[in-house]
């Protein structure tokens, strides 16, 4: 098949969930009954730039795959970093997640830093695959030297 059509599909799936989305994404995401997810207070600095973040979380009843996906700032709240994605396990027990990610585009130093952690769910809708939010935090954490 030709790539100039998967492209264009690629492209308008994109431009469909994007539109779809951005309504959802800015009001803040609350837990369901039983839901949480929580960032430890101390994330680890790799010499290399690598983030290591970690936490806790619960939910329940997910349909699709679920993640746990984390952001960090550190100067500025409006440039984040994301920071790795783990897959979540919905069964109303309580799991511990750790993501592991490089940042290259900025110098991250040891100290204060803020994390927001979220539980999301990819939800089938019309055969495509929408996010749907379990719950999220926002955590003032230290960043430590790995």
């Amino acid at each position: 098949m030709p790539v100039r059509p998967l492209l264009a599909a690629a492209l308008c799936s994109a431009a469909l969930l994007c539109a779809a989305v951005a309504p959802a994404t800015a009001a803040p995401a609350t837990a369901g009954p039983g839901e949480s997810v929580t960032v430890d207070p101390t994330g680890r600095l790799a010499p290399d730039g690598t983030v290591t973040l970690s936490g806790t979380y619960t939910c329940a009843g997910g349909t699709g795959p679920v993640f746990i996906s984390s952001s960090l700032s550190q100067d500025s709240p409006n440039h984040r970093h994301g920071i790795g994605g783990t897959q979540a396990v919905c069964d109303g027990a309580e799991h511990r997640w750790e993501n592991t990610g490089k940042v290259t585009s900025e110098k991250l130093a040891p100290g204060a830093a803020h994390v927001e952690a979220t539980i999301t769910e990819l939800s089938p809708s019309g055969g495509l695959p929408l996010p749907s939010f379990h719950a999220v935090d926002q955590q003032d954490i230290t960043l430590t030297r790995a």
